[in-house]
């Protein structure tokens, strides 16, 4: 399970990265680089959650062993 929470967050590193080149910072909300920047959102909030999951697990791995 650890390694497949590795691989969604280089999955979602790389759709950050990738949308981040699609970003035209003078129309930043409009047409493809709206879309951009909502899944730079997307791709930032998927890590935050699965490097909390992974907190959590190693919290919980660690409390079974006491």
């Amino acid at each position: 399970m650890k390694i497949f929470i590795y691989i969604l967050i280089a999955f979602a590193t790389v759709l950050v990265v990738f949308n981040a080149t699609k970003l035209d910072f003078d129309h930043l909300l409009e047409g493809d680089s709206f879309v951009a920047a909502v899944c730079i959102m997307a791709g930032l909030c998927a890590i935050l959650a699965l490097g909390i999951l992974l907190i959590s697990r190693g919290i919980a791995a660690k409390q079974q062993k006491r």
